[in-house]
């Protein structure tokens, strides 16, 4: 399925009270693969940024002042956006400005459009309960540079929210690593599969069994005894 990564930028947390979009960022990926069909738009929003939003994202009230406003791009972005699965870290609020635009415009909501949307926040609480899950926390977690993030800004969130999504989702299907056209013989698409490979068995020491058996209690304790692994391994003993 086409998969866009989708961040926005906004005059503040209310989309109910009044602040507006600013800024929308969307990469692109097809078989998990970044495509660089990306789409890019600063906003008019029609009021100015509240002082606080002013600090997260940087982008001046003046430099918005000659932007088209979102109606005029409401067509290109739905066509862009069209049949996709949308991903978006805290989507709740990202789909609460974006349904907001719409409505203004008169369109349905986003969902009418998409095939669906993924919440990458809600997949890091399940995956990490009790850490910090921001995107900046999953990029130092998951090993994404993050250097050129000193401002919040909707296309760069979006590009680095692409790699934790890949990174997040990366199981077993990994093992399979696809060569490009240019790096095959004859330009023909193949598949090396690691599994035909014989792996060593590296087993931890007991200095890193002690430090995986903390881990586990960490996060028993953070999910409030809610673990399964204790009770299914006593009862396969």
């Amino acid at each position: 399925m086409r998969q866009i990564v989708l961040d926005t930028e906004t005059t503040g947390l209310s989309a109910e009270a009044g602040d507006r979009i600013i800024e929308i960022g969307c990469v692109e990926l097809v078989s998990r693969k970044l495509t660089g069909n990306n789409k890019h738009f600063y906003l008019n929003p029609e009021r100015d940024s509240h002082e606080d939003a002013l600090k997260v994202h940087g982008i001046s009230n003046e430099f918005l002042r000659d932007k088209p406003k979102f109606a005029a791009v409401a067509e290109d972005l739905l066509a862009y956006l069209q049949g996709a699965e949308i991903i978006i870290h805290n989507a709740a609020f990202d789909v609460g400005f974006l349904n907001k635009e719409l409505e203004l415009c008169g369109l349905p909501p986003l969902r009418a459009h998409v095939a669906q949307v993924t919440d990458t926040l809600a997949m890091a609480k399940e995956m990490f309960p009790g850490k910090r899950n921001s995107l900046d926390a999953l990029c130092d977690r998951l090993g994404v540079d993050n250097s050129a993030r000193t401002l919040h800004g909707a296309l760069l969130d979006a590009e680095l929210l692409a790699d934790v999504y890949i990174n997040l989702t990366r199981g077993q299907d990994a093992l399979l690593i696809d060569m490009a056209p240019g790096e095959a013989v004859g330009g023909i698409r193949t598949q090396v599969d690691l599994r035909a490979f014989t792996l060593p068995v590296l087993l931890a020491n007991e200095q890193e069994a002690a430090a995986h058996e903390d881990v586990l209690k960490q996060l028993d304790k953070a999910s409030g005894g809610k673990t399964l692994w204790r009770s299914w391994s006593e009862s396969v003993a």
